[in-house]
């Protein structure tokens, strides 16, 4: 049974179309839905914080940020836990896109980006972000806290 780790071993499995897919970043027994973009530059990318329309709340306490809150068919947040994983087992990049009220897109590009990747206990360590090799795609550096939250 194919079991992928991310969004990239489904897309390179031939799942070339955006959606809701089921990854295991801890194993056989650690299914976690998430959503894939297929399209953005070559596809692949694990959305981890998906905001669309106000629906979900997004005032929440640690636990929830720990370990996720919503539906990744909609408005959701992975998870530090999840990304820390992930993080730990592969090399990642990070594309943040943004959207003004009026339509206007723009994104950062990150070619390394991890969370406490030097500890197997990311909550512990704070979740810290490591994020470096900036590329600009209209929204300028801007700066990152050393923690996602």
């Amino acid at each position: 049974m194919f079991q992928p780790l991310d969004c990239a071993d489904i897309y390179n499995n031939g799942q070339e179309e955006s959606g809701v897919y089921r990854i295991f970043p801890e194993g056989p027994d650690s299914g976690r839905y998430v959503y894939c973009d297929m399209d953005t530059e070559g596809g692949g990318w694990i959305v981890f914080q998906r905001r669309m329309d106000g629906t979900v709340n997004f005032y929440r306490g640690w636990e929830e940020y720990k370990n996720g809150f919503g539906h990744a068919a909609g408005e959701y947040w992975l998870g530090l836990e999840t990304m820390h994983l992930l993080t730990l087992k592969k090399k990642y990049e990070l594309r943040v896109d943004m959207e003004d009220f009026d339509g206007v897109k723009v994104f950062a590009n990150y070619s390394s980006f991890a969370i406490s990747p030097d500890t197997l206990n990311g909550e512990e360590d704070g979740y810290k972000l490591q994020i470096d090799g900036f590329g600009d795609g209209g929204a300028g550096e801007f700066y990152l806290s050393h923690n996602l939250v």
